[in-house]
């Protein structure tokens, strides 16, 4: 006997409940349990036919090779290659790039003979087209559709059985067979598990768009980042050129690799030393500018931080960061003012690093500090030192 009841699912966390409450039980966030009705069935109750296991052993089926584009900076971050069956999320803020660089890469793809079907819900065929003659992409083998509704979508998919799939956006595909708007937790979970069950089921790659709230997080239910095999956010100074592709969940290679862009006319161009391309343009003898060194994967990045201290205008100092930790950046305050005796509680603090690049590595705090004392006591750090 199949029931329907309704439960409450944190957008958060992926947790439920069975009633509304104002915290979330699991993680501690208000306001996020939105109500969704599911339905409730033992396995007695549903007709299923029994699955023949497989070996885990040498099989002599034929398996699809894995795809390798010629983006070395998306290579590296996905971990060389672009494995059959595998279920990818690209996200970011808005404007951010991700149709461009997914666009470049089924492009890239298609270049290799391989069909491409690239699914479009938030432009039309015609700006698609003309985006993709911006950046040079005139395959015939590249493919698309503009398509919101999951069923025809789906069922497109079938018929074609491309070589690789391009969905943009999760938010935006919806299912007729359940209620309620796109980009509701059951709609967007429900278009994730059906592209990721065709993915599996054909050995297909997939690669599907997602947006980011105000936060940074992804948009929709945690349980999508649950499904993926790969989670890539692609993150960057909205007003500069670079852009950064990370990746934070990867079940075929490393999370540490990073991926550098340049975002120009002609799409998304590889930045081939990126240590290069953040310092670029920077003032010798600059007071408050230091460069230090970070690993970032396989590879060391030597970036600009740069720190201004001026007095405050108000009993609280100000203290802004970009690129770096708030909460860092106070506690490498309090440390100069106790034991440099560099005096600071009397300063407005501001810390950047250069190019949009994030500084997550302890090691930098030195440089952090060094750039703090160097603005507030007026003395530039010799240019060809690496700190």
């Amino acid at each position: 006997m199949t029931s329907i009841r309704n439960i409450y699912i944190c957008s958060n966390c992926g947790d439920t409940t069975p009633k509304w409450v104002g915290k979330c039980p699991q993680c501690g966030e208000w306001n996020t349990l939105i109500e969704d009705a599911v339905s409730h069935a033992t396995y007695k109750d549903i007709e299923a036919n029994a699955r023949e296991p497989v070996s885990l052993g040498p099989r002599e089926t034929e398996e699809k090779k894995p795809l390798i584009t010629e983006i070395d900076e998306f290579n590296r971050v996905l971990g060389g290659k672009i494995t059959p069956g595998s279920f990818s999320l690209l996200t970011g803020d808005p404007g951010i790039g991700k149709s461009t660089l997914a666009l470049q890469i089924a492009g890239d793809i298609a270049t290799q003979k391989k069909k491409v079907l690239y699914i479009s819900a938030e432009e039309s065929i015609g700006q698609v087209t003309s985006r993709a003659e911006r950046l040079g992409i005139t395959s015939n083998n590249l493919q698309m559709i503009s398509e919101t509704n999951l069923e025809i979508i789906m069922a497109t998919l079938e018929k074609t059985r491309p070589d690789f799939i391009i969905a943009d956006s999760a938010q935006v595909f919806h299912s007729s067979n359940l209620s309620g708007a796109a980009g509701n937790i059951a709609q967007t979970r429900n278009v994730a598990e059906n592209l990721m069950r065709f993915a599996k089921g054909h050995q297909i790659p997939a690669i599907l768009i997602g947006h980011v709230t105000k936060t940074g997080d992804l948009a929709g239910p945690r349980a999508l980042e649950h499904l993926v095999d790969t989670v890539l956010y692609l993150e960057g100074e909205r007003y500069q050129n670079f852009r950064l592709l990370r990746c934070t969940k990867n079940r075929f290679g490393s999370t540490n690799e990073l991926g550098v862009f340049e975002m120009t006319e002609k799409g998304m161009q590889e930045v081939k030393n990126p240590s290069e391309a953040f310092l670029e343009g920077r003032k010798k003898d600059a007071i408050g500018s230091v460069v230090t060194a970070t690993i970032e994967g396989t590879r060391p990045f030597l970036v600009e931080v740069q720190a201004l201290t001026t007095t405050a205008n108000f009993s609280y100092p100000k203290r802004t960061t970009s690129g770096t930790n708030i909460n860092r950046l106070q506690l490498l305050i309090a440390v100069l003012t106790k034991h440099a005796k560099i005096k600071l509680d009397n300063q407005d603090v501001f810390l950047n690093v250069a190019g949009g690049f994030k500084i997550q590595e302890p090691a930098a705090d030195l440089a952090i500090s060094i750039a703090i004392a160097s603005s507030r006591l007026e003395r530039p750090v010799d240019a060809n030192t690496i700190i």
